[in-house]
């Protein structure tokens, strides 16, 4: 009975430590993670979402971004980079376009950028050969092989780079419709 009692105690204080040490230490990304109010993947344009996402395709594209998704409500672009020999990295923005208002003249234009690393991982080739009397060989030979394998992917927070990207995307929302994005006609010269 003593022994019975002694192991439900260690399981019970087993389950314990392991439902402390879950609970105790909150995930790294959760501590980086800061909800606010600040609009830097947000803009208010005073167009139809179809209007604001069609000049974010067009911002990509004058980016040298190739469009992967087009429809009236969202945009998304890549574009590859390869800053050396042994490392890549890929950039995807995303625009997504909701109506804020009644009438659907007022869009609220989100943006997120993906960044992608990758690295060259270098791999060579072998040949197994069967020999009925020995059994399996493996041969190498000297033909290697190269993949890329990704090592990192990150949301970009730089409010720098979302400011560019939605001063482009101004420019070509008030080349399509004729108004600034604050709702304001532009003034004739």
């Amino acid at each position: 009975m003593a022994l019975r009692s002694l192991f439900s105690r260690s399981a019970l204080l087993a389950v314990a430590l392991v439902l402390a040490g879950c609970s105790s230490a909150p995930h790294q990304y959760a501590l980086q993670e800061r909800f606010g109010s600040g609009d830097m993947h947000s803009r208010l344009f005073d167009a139809t979402p179809e209007q604001t996402c069609e000049a974010g395709r067009r911002a990509l594209l004058s980016q040298g971004y190739l469009i992967n998704v087009a429809r009236k409500d969202m945009v998304e672009g890549g574009k590859s980079f390869q800053p050396d020999a042994e490392s890549h990295m890929q950039m995807t923005i995303r625009v997504v376009c909701v109506p804020d208002g009644g009438r659907g003249s007022v869009t609220l234009g989100f943006v997120t950028g993906v960044q992608d690393s990758y690295t060259v991982k270098k791999g060579n080739n072998s040949a197994s050969v069967g020999v009925p009397a020995l059994g399996s060989v493996s041969l190498p030979f000297m033909a290697g092989s190269e993949s890329l394998v990704k090592v990192g992917s990150q949301t970009i927070n730089s409010e720098v780079f979302y400011d560019r990207f939605f001063d482009i995307l101004k420019r070509y929302l008030l080349e399509d419709t004729g108004i600034e994005a604050d709702g304001q006609a532009p003034a004739s010269k």
